[in-house]
């Protein structure tokens, strides 16, 4: 009784570990939240979705193991079993405890190459940007739309303003077009620095002298967090990512101003409408 009132009670607990909801705010994260920040990127829903499987699969060998040791606790313990068996080898047992297990990293291993090379790059994006990670900010070069560039600063607590996130919110934003392949190029100026941002699954290191590349592609319009996410000196945890997702015709808007407000000497005069991202082929 005790062996499966035992049972009973973990079996509960991993079903409420795996199945009770998320508790999420609109578009970031929330006070006391576990679980991830809602998906509004293709690259996001495949790994919530490989995640879900690795739960149950960790699960699953977690009661295992947890209903083996119960066994072994209550029926070989002295007074349940005063001789002990002398039993050395099983040529089966041994057989299935390494056989198993390789099935288990094998079926682990498939999904997640297939996730790895989706999330690498994406054939024809619409929008090219680069983010370049400073010690303690990042700036942004948007190339497909005059070569401008701007700092994004951590804004300061006394100047936040009603519903922005402490930490979190930045002096200017990144600005993305919705329903558009966006390729991100990251790299750092002087220590590595990585680039994260939950709601879009996206996060890689930016190292000095290198380019990395990724993508995103953004369904919901919106306001979005990240922070840098690699140990990158004193004030690592002051160097936020704040993403604006807007339609298409508002992010032409947005560039024709950015391209006043950030605009550099040097910089050839660009037409907005030319340079707008090209419709995504059906």
């Amino acid at each position: 009784m005790r062996l499966k009132a035992l049972t009973m009670l973990w079996g509960a607990f991993i079903a409420l570990v795996t199945l009770a909801p998320a508790a999420y705010a609109e578009n970031g994260p929330k006070d006391w939240e576990m679980g991830f920040q809602p998906a509004v990127s293709p690259i996001a829903e495949q790994i919530h979705g490989f995640h879900h499987i690795l739960l149950i699969i960790i699960s699953v060998i977690t009661a295992f193991v947890m209903l083996l040791l119960l066994t072994v606790i209550v029926r070989f313990n002295a007074r349940a079993n005063p001789v002990p068996s002398k039993t050395s080898h099983n040529t089966l047992i041994e057989v299935l405890w390494t056989v198993i297990p390789v099935m288990i990293l094998v079926g682990i291993a498939i999904p997640s190459f297939k996730l790895i090379y989706a999330a690498d790059r994406t054939a024809n994006p619409e929008l090219t940007i680069k983010a370049i990670g400073h010690q303690w900010y990042w700036s942004y070069e948007y190339p497909d739309n005059g070569n401008f560039t701007f700092d994004a600063l951590m804004t300061a607590d006394k100047d936040l303003k009603p519903g922005q996130p402490r930490l979190l919110e930045t002096d200017n934003h990144l600005v993305i077009p919705v329903n558009t392949k966006v390729r991100i190029l990251i790299t750092a100026s002087d220590v590595i620095h990585s680039f994260a941002v939950p709601a879009f699954g996206l996060k890689l290191d930016g190292e000095p002298g290198r380019i990395n590349e990724t993508w995103t592609e953004v369904t919901q319009e919106g306001t979005y967090y990240g922070q840098c996410s690699e140990l990158c000196g004193t004030n690592h945890a002051f160097m936020p990512i704040t993403v604006d997702v807007v339609s298409k015709e508002k992010y032409l808007e947005w560039v024709a101003e950015a391209q006043k407000k950030f605009a550099q000497a040097d910089a050839p005069a660009i037409d907005v409408a030319a340079a707008a991202p090209a419709p995504a082929a059906n």
